[in-house]
């Protein structure tokens, strides 16, 4: 049975086209189909040996406007082709703007018993297709080296050469081509003229958590959880709005995500406003700014949950799908 890789398109930079090879940053992201972009690189049939490729656009957006409904449809097709037993792995073409994000949620949503044994392989490009010089086919080549290594299992990221894993990683710079990076966790490995040389193993970080189960994640049940950002001079002005009686479609603001300074400190006058929201009911947790490290938990603990080492938008991330449950 011939084995395949699946190649699942969501736009970003790596599908973006300008009318000036040379310009790398005013071009317009979300332009050319998987299809067309995996046409493109003459050694993929090399790369996939005896793997065979299939693709399909399940979006075609710029990042930034990445939503719930796409990470829906990606979700359910990401489960539909893992549930298939001649499909080893899943690569997916996505824009770095909010990949972490993407990754992240695909490895708290999609099956245990699917990420145990196969990969979902995330990568991207900084510069357009369009490019003098595009990083995107290098980088979906690199994809495709990790997605047939047999040690890759989970949810994976692919960028300039090294190996992230979905929780650790972040988007670090907003131009470089090298733009992730996983912090003080390190990568898991490098790709090397079209090997894996694997530094960490990929740990199953996710066993034990059950996964949102599939007909929860239905656009207009997603629960309302904000990120709130504390600074010098701060108010609590923005959540004392936010809990007074806003909505998203029918959804009351169920939780807030406080990015806080420093050891995730909050600001005296945010703190008062979070304490009114938690009496409302609404879950409160507390991240840190600082884009290294972990809170570190004192004797005392705090009256905020805190975030467990996660970035405030992938603890955004796991606050809604805990309200989910």
């Amino acid at each position: 049975m011939l084995k395949k890789l699946v190649f699942l398109g969501m736009g970003g930079t790596i599908a973006g086209m300008s009318d000036n090879a040379t310009d790398n940053v005013d071009y317009v992201a979300a332009q050319v189909g998987v299809t067309q972009l995996l046409g493109a690189i003459p050694s993929l049939k090399a790369a996939l040996g005896d793997h065979q490729a299939l693709s399909e656009q399940v979006a075609q957006v710029d990042s930034k406007d990445m939503g719930h409904s796409q990470w829906r449809a990606l979700a359910l097709r990401a489960v539909h082709y893992l549930s298939m037993a001649d499909v080893d792995a899943v690569v997916i073409t996505h824009g770095t703007d909010t990949l972490e994000e993407t990754a992240f949620f695909l490895s708290k949503v999609l099956p245990v018993e699917l990420l145990v044994a196969k990969a979902v392989v995330l990568t991207c490009a900084m510069r357009p297709a369009s490019s003098m010089a595009p990083d995107g086919p290098q980088n979906m080549l690199d994809a495709v080296a990790v997605a047939r290594s047999s040690d890759a299992r989970g949810v994976l990221v692919v960028c300039a050469g090294t190996v992230h894993s979905a929780r650790d990683v972040q988007k670090v710079h907003p131009y470089r081509v090298n733009a992730f990076d996983s912090g003080e966790a390190g990568p898991l490995g490098f790709v090397e003229e079209g090997v894996v040389r694997w530094v960490h193993r990929c740990e199953n970080f996710w066993v034990g958590i059950s996964a949102i189960p599939m007909n929860k994640l239905s656009v207009e049940s997603w629960p309302w959880v904000e990120v709130v950002l504390s600074h010098a001079g701060v108010t609590g002005a923005v959540v004392r709005a936010l809990c007074d009686g806003s909505r998203v479609g029918t959804q009351l603001l169920g939780g807030i995500v406080v990015a806080g300074t420093g050891n995730g400190t909050v600001h005296e006058d945010l703190v008062l406003a979070l304490r009114d929201a938690q009496k409302m009911g609404i879950r409160v947790v507390r991240s840190t700014r600082c884009t290294q490290g972990s809170i570190v938990s004192g004797a005392g603990g705090g009256e905020f949950a805190h975030s467990n080492g996660l970035s405030p938008v992938k603890a955004r991330i796991a606050l809604m799908l805990d309200l989910m449950r």
